[in-house]
């Protein structure tokens, strides 16, 4: 059923296109025209303007064809990590591969080729079918930002797909909910070699602080990172400014309230062992401790009907589908805030926002092999 020459000369084409954040206009381009091929009405929202990239949202839809099933949703989105640049898929022994030092572009591009894929195949074999309706974001890799920004009045589906996650044969039900925190600590700067007793180290205050700091897998619903540095002039001089960026996730909004004042506190506590007098006067940094929600959490029951259907469709195609929970946020979670009640599927790739990154066709076959089945049985 699959033409797995046609999939992986697709994935070869659309991985070979560089599509940074914000910069993915050619790729939107290619595959406005080619989903335009399979009899899909095309437009874009405003993405662009709110977000200042070169292109909106891509949204797809396909008539019903024989059927009045509710129409049914697929989310993929077009951009890629760094490091991207001019990525050359190599194919070997059936797997695809980056041939430099760049990411090959598996996520989310096998997800891109394994649903136009499926779409073919639906159009080949005349298969019956509710509306389809395609989105094709816009820098999903930093923050979610083209689903934030998304006209959600463009579609009417209620249930959908998220093609976004490692492996085959998973799905996502659950995922978690973040907060980005940025943290900027002003102490005072002063000679390092003449003068140290007179500064105060924005830095020595920092590692002071991540020192005692709860960071990694902090239990089964919750992690936390503190992932940037920035800060200091020469090293001749104590460092008056340092900024932090950092975040913490959790499945449980209790949990994340908890981890993320914990974090706060972990900076104050620093700033205070920190002061001391100078010139006669008492001193201590200041810190400024900003929390910027980042995505709500995802949670869809394992009764919900988009699960039954994607559980009938595996069934179908031979395939055992099973439940993972996620540790990041997807696309999916703005949708399901939106009220359209959608999962992640797996869509093969692997050591994905590496150079290592790979997938193999097929994986991307059987993965559009199920997309195949769940438009049959939507």
């Amino acid at each position: 059923m699959i033409n797995q020459q046609r999939l992986a000369d697709e994935f070869a084409w659309l991985a070979s296109i560089n599509s940074p954040p914000l910069r993915e206009s050619v790729i939107a381009k290619y595959l406005s025209e080619r989903l335009e091929q399979l009899g899909a009405v095309v437009q874009f929202d405003d993405a662009a303007t709110a977000t200042g990239g070169e292109v909106g949202n891509l949204v797809a839809k396909l008539p019903a064809v024989g059927s009045d099933a509710e129409p049914i949703l697929f989310s993929v989105h077009m951009d890629t990590v760094e490091p991207g640049g001019q990525v050359e898929p190599v194919l070997r022994d059936g797997v695809f591969y980056s041939a430099g030092e760049t990411i090959l572009g598996a996520d989310d591009k096998a997800g891109v080729a394994e649903l136009i894929e499926a779409l073919e195949v639906v159009r080949e074999q005349k298969i019956p079918h509710g509306p389809i309706e395609v989105v094709m974001t816009i820098a999903e890799e930093i923050g979610l930002v083209g689903a934030k920004n998304f006209n959600y009045e463009l579609i009417s589906s209620r249930r959908g797909y998220a093609l976004d996650t490692p492996g085959i044969d998973w799905m996502v039900l659950r995922a978690p909910a973040a907060n980005r925190l940025f943290i900027e600590i002003t102490g005072r700067e002063s000679h390092a070699g003449v003068a140290p007793e007179q500064g105060l180290s924005a830095i020595l205050t920092a590692a002071r602080a991540i020192e005692p700091m709860q960071l990694g897998r902090i239990d089964h619903e919750t992690t936390a990172n503190i992932g940037r540095i920035e800060g200091g002039v020469a090293c001749n001089i104590v460092p008056r400014n340092v900024r932090l960026e950092g975040e913490a996730r959790s499945h449980d909004q209790e949990k994340l309230r908890v981890q993320t004042e914990h974090m706060r506190d972990c900076f104050q506590q620093a700033a205070q062992s920190m002061s001391c007098e100078i010139d006669g006067q008492t001193v201590q940094p200041q810190v400024v401790f900003d929390v910027q929600p980042d995505y709500p959490s995802m949670l869809v029951a394992e009764e919900a009907p988009v699960v039954s259907l994607a559980k009938a469709a595996a069934a179908a195609a031979g395939h055992d589908l099973k439940v993972r929970v996620g540790g990041g946020g997807s696309d999916a979670n703005m949708f399901n805030a939106h009220g359209i009640e959608t999962i992640i599927l797996g869509t093969g790739m692997q050591r994905v926002h590496s150079v290592e990154e790979h997938v193999a066709v097929n994986d991307m076959a059987h993965v559009a092999e199920l997309l195949v089945e769940i438009i049959r049985h939507a």
